[in-house]
């Protein structure tokens, strides 16, 4: 009986662990593809400030 309950208990055991992982996993992965979407947008806004400037350089320079 002892030996069934302790192999109950090991499955059990090793199925929580394996999608705690899993959870794990999904939520490192997240957080991976936020962190490159703001990267991306802080690119872009980083490229349209630098046009704005420019654009206004060219602006002052034309009178």
């Amino acid at each position: 009986m002892v030996k069934v309950a302790s192999y109950f208990a090991m499955a059990f055991g090793a199925f929580i662990f394996w999608q705690t992982m899993d959870k794990v996993h999904v939520w490192i992965a997240l957080h991976q593809d936020e962190k490159k979407e703001r990267l991306e947008r802080e690119a872009e806004v980083r490229r349209m400030r630098e046009e704005l400037l420019q654009q206004a350089k060219q602006n002052d320079r034309l009178p």
